[in-house]
C-alpha cells in the first residue's frame, strides 16, 4: 500500500501552564517571589551556578543574562559545546532561578501565566561547567570551580552574591575535615551564600549528601505542594533526604514536577523526553537540586532588598519566616517552606555569626567522593589525585583558599585547566590542554597511580533531580553502580 507523507507534532507542544498547578507560575505563587516583583527581582544581583552549563534557549538568551565562568569540563576543548549545556540540568536550574522571557517586564506580568520568568527575573547568572554531556565530574572540578567562583566574584562587572550547588557526594567524612564542605564554607566566609541541595536519598543515609552536611550553608530539601496553594497539606517526597536531628535540611522549597526551561538534544532531553518533555520549550523534572534552585533565585531578590546583608543573616531570614508544613517533621522539613512574604516584611534576622566549628578542610579528597567515583574500562580514580592525576594535597589547598589564592591564573592545583582572564565581558577565556584531548582518550598521559582514565562514567551521586517526569529510574543503576537518587521512568 501507499501512504502519504504527513507533518508530525508532539502533542506536548501544547503545552498550558494554566492547567498545570506545578507550573513555575504556580511554584512562584506559593513560595511568594512574584508578589515582591513590583520591589525585587533579583537586578543587580549575580547567582553563581556550578552545574553542566547554561545553554542560551528562549528564556535566557537576552543579551547579558549569562556571563560564562570557565568551563572545567572536555567539553571546553571544542568551540561547538564549550560552555553549552549538553546534559541539560544546569539550563533546567538557571530557568528556575532566573529564566526571563524576551521584552517581559516581571512587575507587571505578575499574573500572566503565560510568559516564563524565574524566581528573580532580572538577576544574572554566572555559569562555572564542571559536568560533561552524561553529567560526568569529578570533586576536584567541583571544588576547583567553588574555589574559582570565589575569587572572581566581585571582578569588575561582577556582583556574585549567591552560588548554587545543586550535588552532593555520600560521603561520610566529618564537615571540619572534608574539602568540598571546606570550599563552600570558604566560600561563605567570603559573602556568598551557598545553597545546596539536601539531598536525594530520602531516608537511607540517615543523613544529608555532603556538603549539605556542612551547618553553614543554606541545605535545602525538597516540597510537594500537592497542586495546592496551601502548605497545610504539603508533603516532602521519599526522596529528598532526611537529617539525622543534628544537622537536617534548613529549609525546603518546590521540588516536585518543576517546570522550567529545556535544552533539545541534551542528554536528559533525548533519554526522558519521552516522559519528561512538556513542550518544545519546556521539561519537568524532581528533586532537591530543583528546590535549591528555587531558594537561590528568591536569595536573589533578598540581596537586592538588603544588599549589605551577611550570607548568616540571609539564612537566619529564610529560616525564621519559614512556614511549617503539618505534615512533616524537622529532619525532613527544617523549618519549612520558604516564604518570600515573609522574608521581605519586617522580620529582622540575628546579626551574629553562626556558632558551629570552622572547618580545616584537610581531610581525604578522595573520602570526599564517597562513592562518586570515575571509571574508564574498571579503573577507577580513587586515590588523592585531581583529573589530571596531580598529587591533591589538601592541608596546602586549604591554606591557598582562606587567602584567596587556590587560583593563579588559570591554573589549579599545579595544572592549567583554564585562560587566566576575561576574554569579553561575559566570557572567561579558554585554554587549550597540550597533549590531552579528553574526547581523543589522552589527558594528562591517562595515567594516575595504577590506570587510566577519561572521565566516561558517574556513579552514586546527586547530581541530578531525583526523576524528570515525577517517576522513577528502573532498577536504581547505571554504569554498574547505584544511584543516590530515585529512579527514572
Amino acid at each position: 500500500e501507499v501512504t502519504p507523507d504527513a507533518s508530525v507534532q508532539l502533542l506536548a507542544t501544547a503545552y498550558d501552564p494554566s492547567h498545570d498547578p506545578y507550573s513555575g507560575y504556580s511554584d512562584q505563587h506559593i513560595v511568594g517571589n512574584r508578589t515582591v516583583w513590583n520591589k525585587y527581582t533579583g537586578k543587580g544581583v549575580d547567582v553563581a551556578l556550578i552545574d553542566s552549563g547554561v545553554s542560551p534557549v528562549a528564556g535566557l538568551s537576552d543579551a547579558g543574562k549569562i556571563v560564562y565562568g570557565p568551563d572545567l569540563t572536555p567539553e571546553s576543548q571544542n568551540p561547538a559545546t564549550r560552555n553549552l549545556d549538553t546534559y541539560g540540568h544546569g539550563t533546567h536550574m538557571a530557568g528556575i532561578i532566573a529564566g526571563h522571557d524576551s521584552g517581559v517586564v516581571p512587575a507587571t506580568n505578575t499574573g500572566n501565566m503565560q510568559v516564563f520568568l524565574g524566581s528573580a527575573p532580572d538577576a544574572r547568572i554566572v555559569s562555572v561547567k564542571v559536568a560533561d554531556a552524561h553529567g560526568n565530574t569529578d570533586v576536584s572540578q567541583v571544588i576547583a570551580g567553588i574555589d574559582w567562583v570565589v575569587q572572581h566574584a566581585k571582578d569588575p562587572g561582577l556582583n556574585i552574591r549567591v552560588l548554587n550547588l545543586s550535588f552532593g557526594t555520600d560521603s561520610a567524612q566529618p564537615y571540619q575535615l572534608d574539602p568540598l564542605n571546606y570550599a563552600v564554607e570558604i566560600a561563605w566566609r567570603s559573602g556568598i551564600a551557598v545553597v545546596v541541595s539536601a539531598g536525594n536519598s530520602g531516608s537511607s543515609d540517615g543523613r544529608l549528601t555532603s556538603p549539605a552536611t556542612d551547618p553553614f550553608v543554606i541545605a535545602v530539601g525538597a516540597d510537594d505542594t500537592r497542586g495546592t496553594s496551601s502548605v497545610s497539606d504539603d508533603t516532602i517526597p521519599a526522596f529528598s533526604s532526611r537529617g539525622n536531628g543534628t544537622r537536617n535540611p534548613d529549609v525546603v522549597a518546590p521540588g516536585v514536577h518543576v517546570q522550567s526551561l529545556r535544552v533539545p538534544g541534551s542528554f536528559i532531553d533525548a533519554q526522558y523526553g519521552a516522559t519528561g518533555i512538556l513542550s518544545d520549550r519546556f521539561f519537568r523534572g524532581s528533586g532537591t537540586s530543583q528546590a535549591a534552585a528555587f531558594v537561590s533565585g528568591s536569595l536573589a531578590q533578598l540581596a537586592q532588598q538588603w544588599p549589605l546583608y551577611t550570607p548568616d543573616q540571609f539564612k537566619a531570614l529564610l529560616r525564621g519566616t519559614a512556614l511549617k508544613l503539618p505534615a512533616a517533621d524537622p529532619q525532613a522539613q527544617g523549618t519549612g517552606m520558604i516564604n518570600m512574604r515573609g522574608a521581605t516584611g519586617t522580620y529582622k534576622p540575628a546579626s551574629g555569626p553562626q556558632p558551629w566549628a570552622l572547618g580545616t578542610g584537610t581531610g581525604s579528597l578522595n573520602a570526599s567522593r564517597g562513592s562518586a567515583q570515575l571509571q574508564l574500562d574498571g579503573v577507577t580514580l580513587s586515590t588523592e589525585r585531581d583529573i589530571f592525576g596531580m598529587p591533591f594535597d589538601s592541608a596546602a589547598l586549604a591554606t591557598a583558599q582562606a587567602t584567596g589564592g587556590a587560583w593563579t591564573g588559570g591554573s589549579w592545583n599545579g595544572s592549567y585547566w583554564t585562560g587566566s582572564s576575561w576574554g569579553s565581558s561575559t566570557s572567561w577565556a579558554g585554554r587549550t590542554w597540550a597533549g590531552s584531548t579528553w574526547a581523543g582518550g589522552l589527558w594528562a598521559g591517562r595515567t594516575w597511580a595504577s590506570g587510566s582514565w577519561d572521565g566516561r562514567t558517574w556513579a552514586s551521586t546527586n547530581w541530578t533531580g531525583s526523576t524528570w517526569a515525577g517517576s522513577s529510574w528502573a532498577g536504581r543503576t547505571w554504569a554498574g553502580r547505584t544511584w543516590a537518587d530515585d529512579s527514572w521512568s
